[in-house]
């Protein structure tokens, strides 16, 4: 008997089944203990296999509030487990708190050279550009590592997170380090994303990810027409079909979304992991 819809599945996924597929953002969990979520972690794995993900860059970020170093530490070495867990599909991003300034240094050496982690996850604890964040930046400069960032520009009062970075935030640091390879995380991840692509455009060393919930008609496009997609990354953030289906339709070149399917820029961060 003839399965016309995994015939159907397969004529659409083409794309992904014939290209090499990294996600750049995406999460693991722990069980509450402080281990890995084995069960979620391999089911995961499994979900992202069937979509033709050939890497998946994960992180274990605390949103808000001051995390201390020994909490971000057993964050990290849950990232740890899980790249042992699945070698070469997970590879890590070891988040710190800024805060922390001189700790965060030193857990970025530890996950980086240790622990074979390819860059760093910050989320929004504070402003990217403010100064807090000079060592931990310049720490990522020494190491060659990107920085992927929590951002958004919300449309709404109150504002529940009132240390979230957007994309004037994002071009200070660019100007002051443009040595520094940034991600501003999500550009489907709700609020105004023109207003941010407009923000980082003339920032070649801000880049972004597609992830997110958001699929916004001409979104893609947008992204690719303000940036150029050698600065667009594919990332889902806990939202497959949306971030297949958004680059699916997008009414771009062929090759725009191989390359950012496999963005050639940081192909080298995929190499250097020890894991």
């Amino acid at each position: 008997m003839i399965n016309y819809t995994e015939i159907l599945k397969e004529e659409k996924m083409k794309l992904f089944k014939e290209n090499k597929v990294v996600n750049w953002h995406e999460h693991i969990w722990d069980d509450g203990s402080g281990k890995l979520n084995e069960e979620l972690c391999d089911c995961f794995v499994e979900a992202a296999r069937k979509a033709y993900m050939d890497v998946v860059v994960c992180s274990l970020p605390v949103s808000g509030g001051e995390p201390d170093p020994d909490t971000i530490k057993r964050k990290n070495d849950v990232i740890a487990q899980a790249m042992d867990r699945h070698p070469g599909f997970i590879k890590g991003l070891a988040f710190v708190n800024p805060g922390y300034s001189r700790e965060a240094v030193a857990e970025i050496e530890r996950c980086v050279n240790e622990l074979g982690m390819i860059g760093i996850k910050l989320y929004n604890q504070y402003f990217i550009s403010d100064p807090v964040l000079h060592p931990v930046i310049e720490k990522c400069i020494e190491l060659d590592i990107p920085i992927l960032e929590h951002a958004g520009k919300l449309r709404s009062l109150p504002n529940v997170q009132p240390f979230l970075s957007d994309g004037t935030h994002f071009a200070k640091v660019a100007e002051k380090y443009p040595d520094a390879v940034i991600i501003m995380a999500h550009i489907g991840g709700g609020g105004d994303w023109q207003w941010q692509l407009k923000a980082i455009a003339d920032y070649p060393n801000i880049y972004t990810d597609i992830s997110g919930s958001v699929y916004d008609e001409g979104i893609i496009e947008q992204t690719v027409h303000y940036l150029g997609a050698e600065r667009v990354l594919f990332g889902t953030d806990g939202s497959f079909s949306q971030g297949i289906g958004k680059l699916l339709a997008a009414n771009i070149p062929e090759k725009d979304k191989i390359e950012i399917l496999n963005n050639t820029k940081f192909a080298r961060y995929l190499e250097r992991g020890a894991k």
